[in-house]
């Protein structure tokens, strides 16, 4: 029962019964309390073909009350009969194993992985309590230990489809993507009905850049499991980068329902919206995301993309500053939020902002040029000169050698500046503005009143 409350596999579950024999006769009334918790026919079928090697204890009425509120997700009141259980039996690893799956349930994974590590030392030879612990590392991104706890559970029973899905996850976690493919395929051919699988082979394929494949894995694992939100949301994802937006606004508002307290949901349709220009939707999202989860690490550069499109610059220089303070050591984050306070006429905020971008990423060519252009625009011109032509070394396109030639204008260093234009109309030669300020530097020395 507490196997079954731990949300072991009904598969898994049989074989471990075909395997190990069971000690306990399962009558009429056993038979009454495996069903309230969930059981399926199959794992019933198999417990009544095998004799039992003893009497076996009767299983506590608080247990089958656990099991029976976890098949309906009420973890909170099945956590707290299992944490009593546990309290009287603190060696069970079976209740130990439960109660990390509760845990786990709650998005708890620091309490389930003690819980399953304490399952482990009880019953280190059940290849479930290997797999839990692979499942806690893949979502702790720690693929080694994922890989090796799988592949312990793999030595423990080679047939197990539930060890290569966790294998697979750890080589997914390594970004070794045909290992993890191929560990899930040995997984299916275990397993077929695994909604699981598919969606997760689909995240591989998105990561290959087989798109279509992804797609169809996604539906199928849909097929498999509606109410696998993860799945929605991932297929919500790809079908609004196709541009199929209607499409994916449905997938996604599916996946809110399933799950409406899942922050990322909410992040995937805000950027739907934002793609459609539905700018107002769009920040409607973002602001109820950030109402529930304030804690949330992304998403403000991306409100205040749409706030810019609704040129309300104050809001978006909010929200830029909010990334920044979540992430100070994002470079890219400093660099977008020194582009809109130069775009906001904040000139001395910008370059603070844009020196701190060249500090922590000196090779970002537009880092060097936007804080060149607000040098410029400062009239700190040896500055800009110097922050354009790093630009340049950097990066030498058309528009950077066009900085360099701004400057130096204001310089009055015109030769070098006519010099540095002609190289911009050269990489670029269908900007009519370089012909144009090319000529009009060309008749300003020829007139001998260039500045």
């Amino acid at each position: 029962m507490a196997w079954i409350a731990g949300g072991v596999s009904s598969p898994t579950l049989v074989r471990t019964v075909r395997l190990r024999g069971v000690s306990f006769a399962t009558g009429p009334s056993i038979r009454g309390q495996l069903r309230s918790a969930g059981t399926t026919a199959e794992l019933l079928s198999a417990l009544t073909q095998v004799k039992p090697t003893q009497a076996g204890d009767a299983c506590p009425a608080a247990l089958i009350q656990a099991a029976g509120l976890v098949q309906h997700k009420q973890y909170e009141a099945a956590g707290d009969i299992v944490s009593t259980l546990l309290e009287n039996n603190p060696r069970n690893g079976a209740l130990h194993f439960a109660f990390g799956y509760i845990k786990q349930q709650q998005g708890d994974w620091n309490g389930a992985f003690d819980e399953y590590s304490s399952s482990k030392e009880a019953e280190p030879d059940f290849p479930a309590v290997h797999n839990r612990l692979a499942l806690v590392f893949y979502h702790g991104d720690d693929g080694e230990n994922a890989i090796g706890e799988a592949r312990t559970a793999l030595s423990m029973d080679f047939q197990d489809a539930e060890s290569y899905r966790m294998l697979g996850l750890g080589h997914y976690v390594n970004e070794q993507l045909d290992a993890a493919m191929n560990a899930f395929q040995e997984s299916l051919s275990r397993d077929p009905g695994n909604a699981d699988v598919y969606y997760e082979m689909g995240l591989v394929s998105r990561d290959q850049r087989s798109e279509e494949e992804a797609i169809k894995l996604f539906r199928k694992s849909l097929q498999l499991d509606s109410q696998l939100w993860q799945a929605h949301s991932s297929l919500g994802l790809l079908l609004g980068k196709q541009k199929h937006f209607a499409e994916a606004l449905v997938e996604l508002n599916q996946a809110k329902n399933l799950s409406p307290d899942e922050p990322s949901i909410r992040e995937n349709l805000a950027n739907i919206h934002y793609a459609q220009g539905e700018y107002d939707l769009a920040i409607a999202e973002y602001l109820e995301l950030f109402r529930t989860h304030p804690g949330w690490r992304r998403g403000h550069d991306s409100l205040a993309r749409a706030y810019m499109a609704k040129n309300e610059y104050s809001s978006a220089v909010r929200e830029l500053k909010l990334a920044v303070e979540q992430d100070p050591s994002n470079p890219g984050e400093h660099r977008a939020l020194g582009q809109l306070l130069l775009a906001a006429d904040q000139r001395q905020d910008a370059v603070r902002e844009l020196r701190i971008a060249v500090e922590l990423d000196p090779e970002s060519a537009s880092s060097h040029y936007y804080l060149g252009t607000g040098l410029l625009e400062l009239q700190q011109l040896a500055g800009a000169l110097k922050e354009f032509q790093e630009a340049v070394r950097l990066d030498p396109s058309a528009e950077h050698h066009y900085a360099v030639a701004a400057c130096l204008i204001n310089m009055g260093r015109d030769s070098e500046a006519l010099a540095e234009m002609q190289i911009a109309t050269r990489l670029d030669p269908e900007k009519k503005l370089y012909h144009a300020r090319e000529e009009e530097l060309i008749h300003l020395m020829r007139s001998g009143s260039a500045r």
